[in-house]
């Protein structure tokens, strides 16, 4: 089948899909991936085309409205926001995804960009298909995840993952009026709208299933980015792996921050407090730490460092988070917004962490604290390390291919 696979947000919010999608071209698929330009590379060598979207989400971060996200202390806060903001950007990708989807005889929908790509299935007549990485449909058992964790009590928690489902339609929703005026499509009615069959692309070791989710909702397991085989660390890198005893990771991934300098420092001295060496990341925050026990390092493969660590500090996005499980080493969340939280409160009830460092609340002494309990107790190495043991006995992929079989039998 032509397959067009769509997704929007950070690296996190892709990477997935390229291992996924290298999985069902294996399967003797064609498979079109259509997202930010910027995540070309991420493709290569799969056997997955690239459909380019004009939007760069690095700089959208880096503009004025993009800091704004860190204004707001909640996460009800942060989502408004994030509407507000990406309702234009949705406004510049819609063409490119209209065009995207008109060569797929069937859409998989990064959660992402649910709204639009069921739009445009049902203005194009082909089977659409959910593919999320965080848990979006309400529950009873936990609060929506870009929320916060506190509970809310089993209605309320429903509640709140209602209210973020209704948020993120009216991030969509000019962009799918304007399918007809715009693009020669037919808007589906809201009488036509019905619920998606949806595959989850994380764990059930890490978050079961909910009890109450309805038919058609179903975890499948870890989509792990695409990576060229024989792929290798830097010179720089390797040496400095080589010069001592397993060092600390620390890396913010896509998430930005308001004074890297004023964090970059923190890290520097908690990591040194901890005394452990330290690999920093510069990311899209900017990082950067100087000194013989301590490396600054670009993008670099999370599948061959991360189990060469004592320990990775990290943001708590969805896919870093599936990384360092992956690696069987214990962790330190730093949440900054959205999902984080709630990855970062699994990893602790896992085991696998000492518990998290908010952003807001990160000090060169809570992050040492933290990393002493990471790297000195032995619990957190074991569970971690047994928790990656059940996940390389799962494969994602499988469940997608059994669930295309069915959408078009």
């Amino acid at each position: 089948m032509r397959i067009v696979m769509m997704t929007a947000g950070s690296r996190g919010d892709v990477a997935p899909y390229t291992g996924l999608g290298a999985g069902l071209v294996r399967a003797g698929h064609e498979v079109t991936l259509a997202t930010h330009g910027v995540f070309e590379p991420l493709v290569a060598g799969s056997g997955v085309r690239f459909r380019a979207l004009p939007v760069d989400p690095r700089a959208e971060l880096h503009s004025s409205r993009g800091r704004r996200l860190h204004d707001a202390s909640t996460g009800a806060g942060k989502l408004v926001r994030l509407v507000s903001m990406a309702r234009r950007a949705v406004d510049e990708m819609t063409g490119t995804l209209v065009a995207a989807a008109r060569e797929g005889e069937v859409l998989l929908v990064g959660g992402a960009l649910g709204p639009l790509g069921y739009a445009l299935a049902d203005a194009l007549s082909v089977p659409a298909l959910g593919l999320h990485l965080q848990p979006l449909h309400p529950t009873g058992e936990f609060p929506a995840p870009v929320l916060g964790t506190r509970p809310l009590g089993a209605v309320g928690n429903r509640l709140s993952g209602r209210a973020v489902m209704t948020s993120v339609e009216l991030m969509f929703s000019d962009a799918v009026r304007s399918l007809p005026r715009r693009h020669g499509l037919v808007a589906p009615s809201r009488s036509r709208r019905r619920s998606r069959p949806v595959l989850h692309g994380y764990s059930e070791h890490v978050v079961p299933r909910p009890r109450d989710w309805p038919a058609g909702l179903e975890v499948a397991g870890y989509w792990w980015p695409h990576e060229t085989p024989g792929g290798h660390l830097p010179g720089e890198l390797e040496d400095f792996l080589a010069a001592g005893p397993p060092p600390v990771f620390v890396g913010l991934g896509s998430a930005t921050v308001p004074d890297p300098e004023r964090l970059s420092r923190e890290i520097v001295t908690a990591l040194r407090a901890a005394k452990v060496r330290g690999i920093v990341q510069s990311g899209w925050a900017g990082l950067a730490a100087r000194g013989d026990d301590l490396l600054t390092v670009g993008e670099v493969p999370h599948s061959l460092l991360f189990p060469r660590t004592a320990a990775v500090v990290h943001h708590a996005g969805a896919g870093t988070t599936g990384a360092v499980l992956r690696a069987g080493v214990p962790s330190v969340p730093v949440p900054v917004q959205f999902d984080a939280a709630f990855w970062a409160s699994r990893l602790t009830a896992l085991g696998t962490s000492p518990g998290a460092v908010p952003l807001r609340r990160l000090t060169a002494g809570s992050l040492a604290e933290a990393l002493r309990r990471a790297t000195r107790d032995g619990s957190h190495s074991t569970r971690a390390r047994a928790l990656a043991d059940g996940l390389a006995a799962e494969d994602g992929v499988a469940p997608v291919l059994a669930a295309l079989s069915r959408l078009t039998a």
